[in-house]
């Protein structure tokens, strides 16, 4: 197990750091260390964001100085109060994630950049599509917009840059490729990754409760589905 890094960004913040290098096992320790917080938070705890490798925990300075034991600094109280929930390694694999089925349409209006993803590569459209269904894919962290899923785990060989110029407006649905990343886009929105192809299943909603579809930690699996068919 990677040794946690601690780091207090501000007065009401403090950074964790698991490891430099985006994995499952990093992945793990940071799902785990999270449930383990959440399930016993401390007084002031205002919410915790996610990152590859790190992640940050905000808090309300005034109820921790008034009821953590004392330390040096503030931050000093809230790592003492974390360090012993971040434990075992055994604790850590047991963890189960959900698996969330996305059905896409590939190609044609719903991914415009599908050609030339597979030209980049030296593919066929349809191979694209056979790799980039082949494998389910690490929820590392949700950003850019509400809901918006940054998946690791792309096969190298469809991995494709950045547009050059990013189009203005991209389709509620969409979903792209962005170097070694894929992603689905909840809103219409800017954007700058390789669009192949388009889900109708409602990544964000104020309706749900929690109102992001995906959470960091899930694994996601892309379904290929006609246009016709009740996706």
């Amino acid at each position: 197990m990677q040794t946690i890094q601690f780091k207090q960004l501000s007065e009401q913040a403090l950074f964790v750091q698991f490891g430099s290098i985006m994995n499952d096992q990093i992945q793990n320790q940071i799902q785990h260390a999270m449930n383990a917080l959440l399930q016993q938070p401390f007084p002031g705890l205002i919410e915790i964001v996610p990152s590859y490798t790190n992640f940050c925990i905000y808090y309300d300075p005034f109820i921790v100085q008034k009821r953590l034991p004392y330390a040096s600094t503030i931050a000093q109280q809230v790592q003492n109060y974390v360090t012993p929930l971040f434990s075992t390694e055994e604790q850590i694999s047991a963890i189960k994630r959900r698996i969330i089925e996305i059905p896409v349409i590939y190609g044609g209006d719903y991914g415009p950049d599908l050609q030339e993803v597979a030209d980049y590569n030296q593919l066929t459209t349809e191979e694209v599509i056979k790799r980039h269904t082949s494998r389910d894919y690490l929820v590392y962290m949700l950003g850019f917009a509400p809901g918006f899923p940054y998946l690791g785990g792309l096969d190298e060989r469809i991995a494709t840059p950045r547009r050059a110029i990013p189009r203005l407006e991209i389709a509620a649905g969409s979903v792209g490729i962005g170097g070694t990343q894929t992603g689905i886009y909840p809103f219409a929105t800017p954007g700058g990754w390789q669009i192949i192809g388009r889900t109708m299943t409602a990544l964000f909603s104020l309706q749900q409760q929690p109102p992001s579809l995906l959470q960091a930690g899930d694994r996601v699996r892309f379904i290929a589905v006609k246009e016709d068919s009740s996706c």
